[in-house]
């Protein structure tokens, strides 16, 4: 069986220090950058894996943030991942991620386990937990940046924004177009912290305009889906058929609700208006295209990353809370 190579190899190959050969991989600042790619590709051309574990032990830092989802599959987290990956990785730290598929208590017992892995920092979904949760971040020793939210009490630092406060977003441009009768189509459950938010945002900017904010159509348990959107609205349709304009908890949810209304010969927006959020891909090529709320998903993971960086660079502001607002804005389709 053939020798693995090693990082004494690499530095013979490429004619340095073993050193120098570790601080390449780091990407540390005392190498200069055409070292760096004569030792990077010689490395590539031997077969040569860094070994970070045992560089990590020496050094006594991970090398990751640690960072909580609800979901894999949904395309805002996604680029919020991304963007949180892609500002990390200029400084040379990679994500561990975790997701928690709208369970809170299931984000529990992944604080618990990446908590144990050591991480540099740790970004979590959402402003709300349960006690024990709290107590792990709180008690962590490492930044603590909750995103996709505006917490009351934050428990560290925060980049997000008020997820109730764009439901009269919607609802201002809704009634400004004339619709009065307007329904909501919602999980059923508080599971999803942020579409119970926006639930609740839905029922504020109704009550304060002295509005029927009764027609709220649960769609099941989250994430809700196209195929729950278009099942929700029919049952909208049937039980309340004088309404006027529907507002989703998500472009999915509202893309399915305007396709039930593609089935049963419904016109949008003639008959019925309808609004979603997220500024998914398929809100702008739906027929007609869904208005919904862009709320930066990916500027959220790169403001994260870079308040990270900052963070961890800096002991003096790390012990105090900074509170990023993200300014989410409505994108206006043929949907309403």
């Amino acid at each position: 069986m053939r020798r693995t190579p090693t990082m004494k190899d690499v530095a013979r190959e490429a004619g340095v220090s073993v050193m120098t050969v570790s601080r390449a991989f780091k990407r540390h600042a005392s190498v200069s950058e055409e070292t760096r790619e004569r030792i990077l590709l010689t490395a590539e051309k031997m077969g040569y894996v860094f070994d970070s574990i045992a560089a990590n032990l020496r050094s006594q830092r991970s090398g990751f943030v640690a960072m909580t989802i609800p979901s894999l599959n949904n395309a805002n987290f996604a680029e919020t991942v991304g963007g949180l990956s892609r500002g990390l990785h200029e400084a040379g730290l990679e994500v561990l991620l975790g997701y928690s598929n709208y369970d809170i208590l299931e984000e529990e017992r992944l604080i618990e386990q990446l908590l144990r892995r050591r991480p540099e920092a740790i970004v979590v979904t959402g402003g709300r937990h349960t006690d024990k949760a709290r107590r792990l971040l709180e008690n962590s020793g490492i930044p603590v940046i909750e995103t996709w939210d505006l917490p009351s009490e934050p428990i560290g630092h925060v980049v997000g924004f008020s997820n109730a406060a764009t439901m009269d977003i919607l609802i201002d441009h809704l009634v400004s177009n004339g619709y009065e009768k307007i329904a909501f189509i919602g999980g059923d459950t508080d599971g999803d912290t942020r579409g119970a938010d926006r639930r609740r945002g839905f029922v504020s900017a109704l009550d304060k305009r002295r509005m029927d904010a009764s027609r709220l159509i649960g769609a099941g348990q989250p994430p809700i889906s196209m195929r729950e959107g278009a099942v929700a609205m029919s049952r909208l349709l049937e039980e309340s058929p004088d309404t006027q304009a529907v507002v989703c908890v998500s472009d999915l949810s509202a893309y399915g609700a305007l396709s039930e209304c593609m089935r049963r010969g419904v016109r949008v927006p003639e008959d019925i208006a309808i609004a979603g959020f997220g500024a998914f891909e398929i809100s702008a090529v739906s027929v007609p295209t869904i208005t919904t709320i862009d709320p930066h998903s990916e500027e959220i993971g790169r403001r994260t990353a870079e308040l990270v960086i900052s963070l961890l660079g800096n002991e003096s502001i790390a012990s105090e809370a900074t509170r990023i607002a993200i300014d989410p804005h409505i994108e206006i389709g043929g949907s309403t």
